[in-house]
């Protein structure tokens, strides 16, 4: 099984793939600090090798606590010529002991068995990260997804896999409701797409995750933002009154302006815009209209109250809840009507 794998992936010096779509290998290096993508990548190199060898002898190590020899002894060929599947966690922290054998078996892999690497992140082994890449086998890099886009091509990306739709509004609800976690995130994808018999729209999203501070805060964002004081006013006082933290709920308000803010300074297509700030390109037609219903004066005083109320919420002030509430009302305020 692994000796086809193993010459088609040594054709390149280094044969990047993403968790989505790395094939098994002599050598499989999954890198990176990004545990859930880290787990992915790992589930997905297992069920692969499992589909093409059901009887597979599947062995779990980890790289701190290694005992030498222990790696040459798990991937020595059966009696009755089962595949291997050696999955070491922990590289980050490895010993010595793991770092010699690790380097030695480079040289000269087992043709049936794919050994799975994986490396959370930072400077200890990188002489054998190093080995690995050099050699062509394949290696996952496992980066957190901290833009909007990337999560937004995140929940686009699970949807598709699955055959489903989501509408585009419905993937920045569903972002902005549990984005912070990316396993939350992948499990809201997976809760919605098992429950939806339609394509999944915001309203869906609400009924399932709208009552989240996150999704609370970029209500009240909206609102503000479309110059509807008592909207944006009354939500803001429901969510305090039960519990609701104003930091993310001043942060909601940062990133909508900043959002208008780096729209309103661009030149060129929505499509352009998109590829130039790494935005999606819904997402930047949905700030030009935005745009329109400010000035330059209003958007820089709501981007200064903003800040300050940032401040004051984060410790600068004895009364934080009027800091937001100031807040939502200068950007009310200072958006124009449609």
């Amino acid at each position: 099984m692994a000796a086809a794998q193993t010459q088609r992936s040594r054709t390149t010096a280094t044969n990047s793939a993403t968790w989505r779509d790395v094939t098994p290998a002599a050598v499989v290096l999954v890198t990176g600090p990004e545990e859930y993508l880290g787990i992915r990548a790992m589930d997905h190199v297992r069920s692969q090798v499992r589909a093409a060898a059901p009887d597979v002898e599947v062995t779990r190590l980890n790289a701190g606590n290694y005992e030498a020899g222990s790696l040459a002894m798990n991937v020595s060929p059966s009696l009755f010529g089962e595949s291997k599947l050696i999955e070491v966690e922990g590289l980050e922290s490895m010993n010595d002991a793991f770092l010699a054998d690790a380097l030695g078996y480079l040289q000269h892999p087992e043709q049936d068995a794919v050994l799975v690497l994986r490396h959370g992140g930072g400077v200890r082994g990188k002489k054998l990260l190093d080995a690995v890449k050099a050699a062509g086998w394949p290696v996952v890099d496992c980066q957190p997804l901290k833009k909007d886009a990337e999560k937004t091509a995140f929940v686009v990306a699970e949807f598709k896999a699955a055959s489903r739709r989501i509408e585009p509004d419905a993937v920045q609800a569903l972002v902005n409701a549990v984005g912070a976690s990316l396993s939350e995130l992948a499990a809201a994808c997976s809760q919605l797409i098992a429950d939806a018999s339609t394509a999944v729209d915001a309203a869906m999203v609400d009924r399932y995750y709208g009552g989240r501070i996150e999704a609370t805060a970029f209500k009240v964002a909206d609102a503000a933002m479309a110059g509807n004081a008592p909207v944006a006013l009354s939500t803001l006082r429901h969510a305090l009154a039960t519990g609701a933290d104003p930091v993310p709920l001043v942060a909601a308000l940062a990133a909508k302006l900043r959002t208008v803010a780096k729209v309103a300074g661009a030149q060129g297509s929505s499509a352009q815009i998109a590829k130039q700030l790494g935005m999606q390109p819904w997402l930047v037609e949905q700030a030009q209209r935005d745009v329109r219903r400010w000035t330059p004066e209003g958007l820089a005083r709501s981007i200064q109250v903003t800040a300050e109320a940032d401040a004051q919420v984060k410790g600068l002030s004895r009364d934080p809840v009027y800091a937001v509430e100031h807040a939502v009302t200068v950007i009310a305020t200072a958006a124009r009507g449609r």
